[in-house]
């Protein structure tokens, strides 16, 4: 996506879809986007009723964007979750695991062929070496696909890592699924918290993520949807600074001028366009 895109994900949480009562209750939260889970929330002996459940909620969120996660290629019901999904038209389904551009192309093939809407994205969780590999081929797989999210408990077992404080096993992976999801002009999510009670140590994960380029995070409680939402808007001071540049650069153009300085330093159109990626995300 561009970097002026009109879709604002800073806070997406993931709810339980054979919960009838917090897919109720989602109605009143302030996350940005919402999954709609049949695969890690559900149980096996609910997950059918749990996708009828999933697809008769997608119209109930009008000021969110709406997702359904099904379950993973090759499990037993995923043909079938796609199919369901599909056919109600979320804004996007998310695949788990997967791991190349076939996956990509199978999926879209069967969102086609269920009748669902143009409007109906990909998101590919990528939570595996092999995905991390091929980040960029399957960000580039198909226009269909329009965000990676990033499952890095899974990840995390796969690599056999440890779960530390600043993530150190997944530094690599994080920058690089970053890379490829820019080198293909797509949006990019980090994966969860999942410590709900420390929102000290949420907040500063979630910083992480902010500094390492993503565009939001995914969650597991409403209790994180404050702080992401915070973490993830500009701030008071880096707009008032946008608009700075902005004016000054304009004013300088006005002028014939070829040199621009703001607060002393010298200002150049990267620095004008990132300024505008700013105010848009304020806005």
């Amino acid at each position: 996506m561009s970097e002026t895109s009109p879709i604002r994900l800073r806070s997406v949480l993931y709810m339980p879809g054979a919960n009838e009562r917090a897919l109720e209750k989602a109605k009143g939260l302030a996350a940005d986007a919402l999954i709609l889970d049949l695969e890690d929330a559900v149980a096996p002996a609910a997950k059918e009723e749990a996708r009828e459940r999933v697809a008769a909620a997608v119209g109930a969120y009008p000021s969110k964007t709406v997702t359904i996660r099904v379950n993973a290629i090759g499990t037993r019901w995923h043909a079938r979750d796609v199919e369901v999904a599909g056919q109600a038209g979320p804004d996007a389904i998310v695949v788990p695991k997967v791991g190349s551009v076939a996956d990509v192309l199978g999926v879209a093939d069967a969102l086609e062929a269920a009748g669902a809407p143009e409007r109906t994205a990909i998101w590919a969780m990528i939570e595996s070496p092999a995905a991390i590999l091929h980040a960029e081929a399957i960000a580039a797989a198909t226009e269909r696909l329009t965000v990676l999210v990033m499952g890095t408990n899974d990840l995390l077992k796969e690599l056999y890592a440890t779960a530390t404080p600043g993530r150190e096993a997944l530094l690599t992976s994080l920058k690089w699924a970053v890379l490829s999801a820019r080198a293909a002009n797509k949006m990019i999510l980090d994966g969860v918290y999942n410590d709900v009670k420390n929102l000290e140590g949420f907040t500063a994960e979630a910083l992480q993520g902010k500094q390492f380029g993503f565009d939001g995070k995914t969650l597991i409680h409403p209790g994180q949807i404050e702080p992401t939402n915070t973490v993830f808007s500009p701030s008071a001071e880096e707009i008032a600074h946008a608009e700075k540049v902005i004016a000054a650069f304009e004013e300088a153009e006005a002028a014939g001028a070829g040199v621009v300085t703001v607060d002393g330093a010298m200002i150049e159109n990267l620095h004008v366009e990132t300024a505008r990626r700013i105010l848009t995300l304020a806005g």
